[in-house]
């Protein structure tokens, strides 16, 4: 069985790939991130499905529906998606000077337009089924309660939760870029992400399921468009910061840094 790549070889990977990633075309890039959109939904849902009416404790609960969430990510990462979140680690290869700033923006804004177009057509799929009326109705009651939560927050807490989310989301992208089968990176994508989950931490491609899905469902007019756009703001915010300075930025000054001045030097 062949080792795990070592973390200076993983950073080299991020860094080439930011490179291919700043470089695909923008229908590609796009179909690619409407599919992340739905893969990740698609974990969401089963979050929603797996802690409705659970006895087992909240612990217990939120351990169960952290696994389920997964299968988003898993999707992501071994089916071949663009994931906003995930693509925070294109610094890299920005502060490596391999790419601009413009095409670390434009690889952002496409990633995050096509995975709203992704969750957004999952919402209406979900709501034309009637997933919501499963249990009897308890499905659909979860998911506002979960959007109820999620509104609630305050700015500063939307902001931090996202801060911790996305430095565990690329941590997990990270340790799937160490593997070298479809097994190592499940199990690489399990921990982290079920970690997220278990711990409250908020994710705002996730988000644009969650909060979409909540307002469809929400008969009494209880959650207010205004209160779901600023969680989607504080949050996206929040995963900009934990995965471009927590995750990549830490990395770059930890293996990468003065690399291209060596290389430079020695040719």
């Amino acid at each position: 069985m062949a080792d795990a790549h070592p973390p200076r070889e993983i950073a080299r990977r991020v860094e080439h790939l930011g490179v291919a990633k700043a470089q695909t075309d923008a229908v590609t890039f796009v179909v690619l991130a409407v599919l992340a959109g739905a893969f990740i939904s698609l974990g969401a849902l089963f979050f929603t499905v797996v802690v409705t009416e659970s006895g087992l404790g909240f612990g217990v609960t939120r351990l169960l529906g952290g696994l389920a969430f997964c299968l988003g990510l898993i999707l992501v990462v071994v089916a071949g998606a663009e994931l906003f979140t995930g693509n925070n680690l294109l610094a890299m290869a920005w502060a490596s000077r391999l790419i601009r700033t413009q095409e670390v923006i434009r690889s952002w804004v496409l990633a995050y337009f096509g995975n709203v177009i992704g969750c957004l057509g999952t919402v209406f799929l979900v709501a034309w089924a009637g997933i919501a009326s499963l249990g009897g109705g308890a499905v659909g009651e979860t998911a506002i309660e979960i959007a109820r939560g999620k509104v609630g927050l305050s700015l500063g807490e939307a902001f931090a939760r996202g801060v911790l989310c996305n430095a565990l989301v690329c941590l997990a992208v990270w340790l799937a870029m160490g593997g070298r089968s479809v097994t190592d990176k499940i199990l690489a994508v399990l921990f982290p992400i079920t970690a997220f989950v278990a711990i409250g931490s908020e994710h705002s491609i996730a988000n644009w399921f969650f909060l979409p899905l909540g307002l469809v469902l929400d008969r009494q007019g209880t959650l207010s468009i205004a209160g779901v756009a600023w969680n989607l703001v504080a949050v996206s915010a929040g995963n900009i910061v934990g995965g471009t300075l927590l995750v990549a930025g830490v990395y770059w000054v930890a293996y990468l840094r003065g690399e291209r001045g060596r290389e430079g030097r020695s040719s």
